[in-house]
């Protein structure tokens, strides 16, 4: 490093050095604790500069202090993160959504870049990219061997900046040459009715003015529709601002009702979030799915709605994040993302599950113990307890794939099979007319044998675990006919697990190819009258008496 870099280097961390020291007399009641942040300051710093100025070959000043700031952060909990200059545009999408690129995502596959998926109506969609291409190069910079994060900051870039990107599709090379736009991704994928009376609305982030989706969403279910009840589907949504969360919360609620309180140590951050307008859909029954990734915004408006005994929650327990995150500037244009507070909903329960204050010897964290977990009352006087995310009024488990079609997306053979059949079939006329025939089911069986797909049950791997055992204990040559019975009664075979599995591998082929040609909301359109935990949020909407009886205290506690 050149002397004249090295003194700018040294000199930022002394004069900010000569401040906190200032600042720590100055703080009279503080002395103590100032004086030993001062002081491991002044020691940090002291020893960046003595390894800058004798570590036997030249280090990365930059590069040090990011990895020691990590470091320092993964001591604290997962959601307190440091974003430098470069990467403050990644937190930006986090609140917004938003982000300058081609609307598409994309994973490795083998050497290059796989295209999985693209946004209805951007630029990679509106240029012909389809899931399935395979990206070989950007701006004539080959892509062989570059991480999908390197990729993405490849192609992101300022909207109306033009890339030229080289696919491979069918073993043919294609040039695309693609022009930057800004990139929104829709909070609210697909709205519609499932049944005469029932609206859907599936609820994916709650990013910067989400509220405006879901509430025109809303809007024509129950005014251009005739929805008189409403299915919100918060399953696997991760959650983000809670300001959007209130308000998606006044949609049901009328003013003046508590939605959520945040406290923390620093009492800038205490507040209390309160519904301010008038309702859209005050008396309409709402039922909102959740499941184990439904977090921080989602379970805000879950237990809302849950505690003001507003909304029936139906699904599984939910993530249990009662923290709030506020983006903080730093220098240079950085940016910390700290965890500032807890949340606490309407009955005064803090949902967070993980105790991040109280870590094991080995920094690992535990769940809040069943010992310190208390229990709360809705406004009919409900029981609700705390300190482990939402519990539904209904819990019905999550739709489970078998050990076969597992194994079959975990390998992505749906995935390129859906690719290889998108190019040699036309597009369905609508959705309901995407059914795959016999001849389909055969040819995938065929696809998967020419990709020499194997798996092992977790029979078969037990019963590997047994032979070891047997053999070492000396027990297999005296039991090795029994053995042998086993593993041929408990083998598989292919064509075994095609006829036993069949509808469940047309389902997930044709789910796959619904988001080929009819986007996510076809996605999630075709899932519908398949999913378990919607058919019974459906059945909880059409039953008043149900509904009725859901939302009572139970006797003894009236």
């Amino acid at each position: 490093m050149r002397s004249g870099n090295r003194k700018k280097i040294l000199l930022v961390p002394a004069l900010i050095a000569v401040a906190i020291l200032t600042f720590g007399f100055l703080m009279g009641g503080q002395e103590n604790k100032d004086f030993k942040l001062t002081k491991n300051l002044d020691i940090y710093i002291s020893l960046i500069r003595e390894l800058n100025a004798f570590y036997v070959d030249e280090i990365d000043p930059e590069k040090l202090v990011n990895k020691s700031i990590a470091g320092m952060l993964s001591t604290l909990d997962p959601y307190t993160s440091f974003y430098p200059e470069d990467e403050t545009e990644d937190l930006d999408f986090m609140t917004t959504g938003k982000y300058g690129g081609f609307g598409s995502l994309i994973r490795k596959s083998g050497d290059y870049i796989l295209v999985t998926n693209v946004y209805e109506g951007f630029p990679a969609d509106k240029n012909g990219i389809r899931p399935g291409d395979l990206m070989l190069s950007i701006d004539g910079v080959s892509l062989k061997g570059v991480t999908s994060d390197k990729a993405s900051d490849m192609l992101k870039g300022e909207p109306g900046t033009e890339a030229e990107i080289i696919i491979r599709r069918n073993g043919e090379e294609l040039s695309k040459k693609l022009r930057r736009e800004r990139i929104s991704i829709s909070a609210v994928p697909y709205y519609g009715m499932v049944d005469n009376n029932t609206g859907y609305i599936r609820f994916t982030n709650f990013t910067q003015n989400c509220i405006a989706e879901v509430r025109a969403a809303l809007i024509d279910l129950k005014e251009k529709q005739g929805a008189e009840d409403l299915i919100l589907d918060l399953r696997s949504n991760p959650g983000g601002l809670v300001n959007e969360a209130v308000e998606i919360v006044n949609l049901f609620v009328r003013p003046g009702q508590e939605v959520v309180s945040t406290k923390g140590r620093a009492r800038q951050y205490d507040a209390v979030f309160r519904t301010t307008k008038s309702p859209v859909a005050p008396d309409m029954a709402v039922i909102v799915l959740i499941n184990r990734a439904s977090a921080s915004a989602s379970e805000i408006v879950a237990g809302a709605l849950q505690d003001l005994d507003r909304g029936i929650i139906v699904g599984e327990r939910s993530y249990g994040k009662g923290l709030v995150q506020v983006a903080r500037p730093l220098s240079y244009k950085a940016q910390v993302k700290i965890t500032t507070a807890k949340y606490y909903i309407p009955s005064g329960r803090c949902i967070q599950a993980v105790d991040f204050s109280h870590p094991n010897e080995d920094g690992s964290v535990g769940y809040i113990p069943d010992s310190l977990i208390k229990t709360f009352t809705t406004k009919n006087g409900r029981p609700v307890k705390d300190g482990g995310g939402i519990i539904p009024d209904v819990i019905v488990a999550s739709d489970m794939l078998n050990r076969f079609t597992s194994e079959l997306y975990v390998q992505n053979m749906i995935f390129d099979f859906a690719t290889e059949y998108y190019w040699s079939a036309p597009q369905p006329p609508v959705l309901d007319s995407l059914k795959l025939k016999d001849s389909d089911i055969e040819r995938f069986a065929a696809f998967l044998q020419e990709k020499n797909f194997t798996y092992r049950t977790d029979s078969e791997t037990l019963l590997d675990d047994l032979v070891t055992a047997a053999r070492e204990e000396e027990l297999y040559s005296d039991n090795m006919e029994t053995i042998e019975k086993l593993k041929g009664g408990l083998g598989h075979t292919l064509e075994r697990d095609m006829t036993a599995y069949r509808a469940d591998v047309a389902e997930l082929i044709e789910s796959e190819l619904a988001g080929r040609y009819f986007y996510d909301s076809g996605m999630v359109q075709y899932s519908l009258s398949r999913d378990t935990q919607v058919k019974e949020a459906l059945s909880i909407a059409g039953d008043r008496t149900r509904r009725e009886s859901l939302l009572k205290a139970p006797a003894a506690l009236r």
